[in-house]
């Protein structure tokens, strides 16, 4: 999703070469993620120091497939000890009975997080956002909101945005007057869905869709689009590869977690228990945000991370200004159906 990337093979292959050659023993933990620069961002902040703790992490990724962890958990054959998971995923799978019930106690104190991070399932590892990003070269006013992403008069060129229901439907709304603190409210009436659609059809033909995290900076780059939804740490890595002409605002961005769960029969529980609290430390988590700007959960994790990336992560108080929380129950209860409604939608 997000953090996909195509080549994140070798680090799996090298880890799991060190692994064998200390003999595979019973503290190898493995820990699944999304692969590319957040796996990258892990090796470092989490695998590494385990390492030196005396554990040792055998890596994997996948792209979120929730059936894989389901049916491993059904078959009592699970072979994957840690998993990072998006919200609505976790809530489901919680609710199916997939992830263990997390003990706190055996992480860290529940104070030390971001109150939404802490869930009966889950602890969060960090905090992302999906904000307006644009080409500053190719436009000659700088948008300011998600009101001049719709204005194609002032703003002519091509929009990406992601193709799935989930946060097009709540840009939609704000951009047609709709309160941040309202969006759920009005998503959740058949009128306030009607609304949505309607906002959407006034740019659908200047829309460029993406699937997958790495597109949106692609397409600012290459001129394709002139703004795009996309996700804050792709374009902070653009920037920092030298894109500097790739812009972000953050005026109304939408945040959410990325969490680490234990499914249900994993017989290293012990083993991922110590992973996730070495994980959930705020010295460890602030060398995550060095790698990729996306905001510790542990409150005491911010503090420690260097001055200069601070203004880039999602829990920097002014990015936090008008940004909301994804409402995870709201997208376990009508995601479906929004999501097949937007499919037909998108097809016509």
């Amino acid at each position: 999703m997000k953090h996909a990337l195509p080549h994140a093979g070798p680090i799996a292959a090298a880890f799991a070469a060190m692994s064998l050659l200390a003999g595979a023993a019973s503290a190898d933990v493995t820990v699944i993620s999304f692969g590319g620069t957040n796996q990258k961002a892990q090796v470092k902040a989490f695998y590494e120091p385990f390492a030196k703790a005396g554990g040792k992490v055998v890596p994997g990724e996948y792209n979120g497939e929730q059936a894989k962890i389901k049916a491993m958990v059904e078959a009592k054959n699970v072979s994957w000890d840690v998993v990072e998971v998006e919200s609505p995923e976790l809530a489901r799978g919680c609710e199916e009975g997939i992830y263990e019930k997390l003990d706190m106690s055996r992480i860290g104190p529940k104070g030390d997080f971001v109150p939404a991070a802490v869930s009966e399932c889950g602890i969060g590892i960090f905090v992302w956002s999906t904000v307006l990003a644009y080409n500053s070269d190719a436009l000659k006013t700088a948008p300011t909101s998600w009101a001049d992403f719709w204005d194609v008069k002032k703003f002519p060129g091509k929009r990406g945005m992601r193709k799935g229901a989930k946060f097009t439907l709540e840009f939609a709304l704000i951009a047609d007057g709709v309160k941040p603190e309202d969006i759920y409210k009005t998503l959740a009436t058949k009128a306030g869905v009607e609304r949505a659609f309607k906002k959407l059809d006034q740019i659908k033909p200047h829309i460029q869709w993406w699937e997958a995290g790495a597109q949106p900076p692609q397409l600012l780059a290459a001129g394709d689009v002139v703004m795009t939804t996309a996700y804050n740490g792709r374009i902070s890595t653009a920037q920092k590869e030298g894109k500097t002409n790739l812009k972000m605002v953050w005026t109304n961005n939408i945040y959410d977690f990325d969490s680490w769960a234990i499914p249900v029969g994993t017989p290293k529980r012990d083993e991922a228990y110590r992973f996730i609290a070495l994980a959930s430390k705020p010295e460890n988590q602030a060398v995550f945000a060095g790698e990729i700007p996306y905001g510790p959960t542990n409150v005491k994790g911010t503090p420690l991370v260097a001055k200069a990336i601070v203004p880039e992560l999602p829990t920097a108080p002014q990015n936090m200004k008008g940004a909301f929380a994804s409402d995870v129950q709201f997208w376990v209860e009508h995601g479906e159906d929004l999501e097949q409604r937007f499919n037909a939608w998108a097809a016509k």
